[in-house]
This record gives structure tokens, C-alpha cells and sequence, in this order.
């Protein structure tokens, strides 16, 4: 057999192209990982399932473009340590259906680190399972609920303050100036009935006496029925657990039984399009808010907000709401640069649940454990004319 003469150069050559093979196959294996878990160098992708339709699209729309405005700004600074945050959302129009369609797409995606701001109680209640033994973060939930604050699971990272709380102030507020016979009127569903358990056990702490409770559908066909009930009861007040068409059609059914009894309500109530349905028959009541006032610039966050949704000028006004979303992602940003260069969902998670105290300018976080809202934040506002908030 005659062999083919093999030079040396050829043979450096070889080994050469051997070692770049061997370098560049270590590198994707290195790699995969980060890709998988929805990062790569240059990009962080955030899935968020909200409603741009339906009855509540104006509540999604405001909170989409409160995070959009923060995430663009810090993109235009050049991102968190190199790379630009990706917020992909789609709409489920506040479908349970379509939102877990969305929310298992997002998962299935290697592309996707997280799930941000979904929203909405019967959707976060659904998405749980789906995320209960994963390491994905579900960041800031839209949502009061205590039925999304499972304490066993430190991938649900919860910032707004609960109904309860909300419930808590009012109640509080009320013993205050002594108006101690209270009705409460929730909805019927389990929003509803945590307003009214919260409600039940602040009274006995406040000494209040709870002297009737109506439950209205969410078609809102039994408002006037439970109008009546409530007056017929004399309440010196009466506390909502209401959002959306029944608090419509309970507040324009009492003021007709009882134009000037003092009207409670959650911060879910107070959206734009219930504000405007509502009209002069929404002046007077006292609404909750977990959030500061958008137009309060005294506060540094609130500066800072202004200035970034000014930046990026559309249709949607300011609102409570668009400031919950940038807020979100004011946190969600101080988090990453917590967690570093070396960006995984653990380091991620060990970083969210190692910011205490932290005062992003006049707004708080401390987020202690699993199953606890990082915001303790509450403050009473009042409808005045033209539908807008006054304190």
C-alpha cells in the first residue's frame, strides 16, 4: 500500500480547523442553556397575556403602555447590563380560555424568561398550576386576590397591595369617623366574596356593626333588587366589592333609593370607562388606590413616570393603571441589574426576594417572603368632577 505523503503544515492546518469544531460546539452546548431560559446576549423576552379587548381593554391597554414606556426608556439607555428588555404581550380579552392558550405558548417558547403582569383573578388563578414546580417568574400579576399570594411558590412575585389591605383601610377609615352601621355589596363571584371576608373580619377588629349584604351578578341584572335591600337596611355607609357593569348598575340604583349615602369602594372600580358610565352618580364616592396619584410630581417616581410617558406620546391618558405598569417595571429592571451579568431564573429569583425597603422615589418595596405583596401602599382618593380623582 502506498501512503500519501501528509505535511506538517497540512497537519497544523487540521488541527486547527479540529480545535475551532470542538470550540464552537462547546459554545452552543454553553449557550443552550441561556437561550432556554429566554435570554440570549443582546435580549431579554417577557410573555404578558392581558386584555387589549373585551369589557376590560382599556384597564389592559393602560397597563401595557405604563410598563412599555419604562422598558423603552431603559432600552434607549442602552439596556440592563448590555441587553434590551422584550415585552411581547397578546390579548386574551380577560378570557380564561385565551389567556392559558397564551400563557402555554410563552412556555413552550425557549425564548421566553418570564411571564409579566398577566392580569386578572380567574386568569392568575388558572395560570398557577402551569407554573407551580418551574422556576419561571411570574412578575407583578394584575390582581388583589389572596387566591394569587400562594406562599409556596417563590416564582410568583406579587407587588400591589391585597384586597384585603384595600378593604383593611376602608374599614379602618370609617370606624374613624364613626360611621359604624355598614352594608357591604360584592360581587358574586371570588372577588366578591374575599372583599366580603375581609370586610367581615376588619368590622369585628374596628367594632363596626355590618348591618346588611347583598351580592350582585356580574351581568349586573339584580342591582336594583340589592339597592333596595341595602336601603331598606338604613346603612350610615355602605362598602363595594364591585367592578365593571355591577357597580354601574348598584351605584345608579342606590343614588335613586339614597342620593347622598356615602359610597366605599376597591381600587378595581375606579377604571375610565366605569367612571365615565357612571357620571354625576360617581361623585362623591371614595375609592381606594394602591398607587400614588399619577399627577402628584411632588413624588420622584411619579416624576420620573411623567417624564418617560411624555417621551412616548399616544391616545391613552395617565392613569393609576398606566402608573402601576411602569412601576412594575421599575422593579422588575432593579431586579435584573440585582441579578447580574450572569443572568439565570434562579439568580433572577435570589435577587427579587433580596430587595428590601427599597424606595424606587417615594414608592416602597420589600419583598419578604412568597404569598406577600411587595407594597403596602393605600391611600384614600375621592371621585370629583368629571370623573377624575381628587385626595
Amino acid at each position: 500500500m502506498t501512503h500519501c505523503p501528509v505535511s506538517s503544515g497540512f497537519r497544523a492546518s487540521l488541527s486547527r480547523r479540529r480545535l475551532l469544531v470542538e470550540a464552537a460546539a462547546l459554545a452552543a452546548v454553553t449557550a443552550a442553556p441561556r437561550l432556554a431560559l429566554g435570554q440570549s446576549d443582546d435580549v431579554i423576552r417577557l410573555g404578558q397575556s392581558i386584555a387589549f379587548s373585551g369589557p376590560l381593554a382599556e384597564i389592559g391597554a393602560a397597563m401595557h403602555r405604563g410598563s412599555k414606556v419604562c422598558f423603552d426608556a431603559i432600552n434607549e439607555q442602552g439596556g440592563v447590563h448590555g441587553r434590551q428588555i422584550q415585552l411581547v404581550a397578546r390579548d386574551d380579552g380577560y378570557d380564561v380560555k385565551r389567556a392559558l392558550e397564551n400563557v402555554n405558548g410563552f412556555l413552550k417558547d425557549p425564548g421566553t424568561f418570564g411571564l409579566f403582569s398577566c392580569m386578572g383573578t380567574p386568569i392568575i388563578e388558572g395560570m398557577l398550576p402551569l407554573l407551580r414546580n418551574t422556576d419561571v417568574p411570574c412578575f407583578s400579576p394584575l390582581t388583589g386576590a389572596n387566591s394569587a399570594r400562594p406562599t409556596d411558590m417563590r416564582n410568583v412575585l406579587n407587588v400591589r397591595a391585597s384586597y384585603a389591605e384595600e378593604t383593611e383601610r376602608l374599614v379602618e377609615h370609617l370606624a374613624t369617623i364613626n360611621l359604624k352601621r355598614i352594608a357591604v355589596v360584592h360581587q358574586n363571584n371570588s372577588f366578591g366574596k374575599e372583599v366580603l371576608q375581609a370586610a367581615e373580619a376588619a368590622m369585628v377588629r374596628h367594632q363596626v356593626t355590618r348591618v346588611a349584604v347583598a351580592s350582585i351578578q356580574n351581568d349586573a341584572s339584580d342591582a336594583e333588587a340589592a339597592a333596595k335591600q341595602v336601603a331598606a337596611a338604613q346603612p350610615e355607609a355602605v362598602l363595594l366589592g364591585l367592578a365593571g357593569k355591577p357597580t354601574i348598575g348598584f351605584v345608579k340604583a342606590i343614588r335613586a333609593e339614597r342620593r347622598g349615602l356615602p359610597l366605599y369602594a376597591l381600587s378595581v372600580m375606579g377604571s375610565a370607562a366605569t367612571l365615565n358610565a357612571l357620571g354625576g352618580d360617581g361623585v362623591g364616592i371614595a375609592v381606594t388606590q394602591v398607587m400614588p396619584m399619577p399627577s402628584n410630581t411632588v413624588v420622584p417616581l411619579v416624576r420620573d413616570f411623567q417624564h418617560a410617558w411624555r417621551a412616548k406620546p399616544g391616545a391613552i391618558e395617565p392613569s393609576h393603571l398606566a402608573l402601576e405598569g411602569y412601576i412594575n417595571a421599575r422593579a422588575f429592571i432593579e431586579a435584573l441589574k440585582r441579578a447580574g451579568r450572569n443572568l439565570t431564573r434562579k439568580a433572577f429569583l435570589d435577587a427579587v426576594w433580596g430587595i428590601k425597603r427599597l424606595d424606587l422615589g417615594g414608592f416602597e418595596l420589600n419583598f419578604q417572603q412568597p404569598g406577600r405583596n411587595a407594597s403596602r401602599f393605600v391611600e384614600l382618593t375621592m371621585i370629583g368632577r368629571g370623573g377624575k380623582f381628587i385626595r
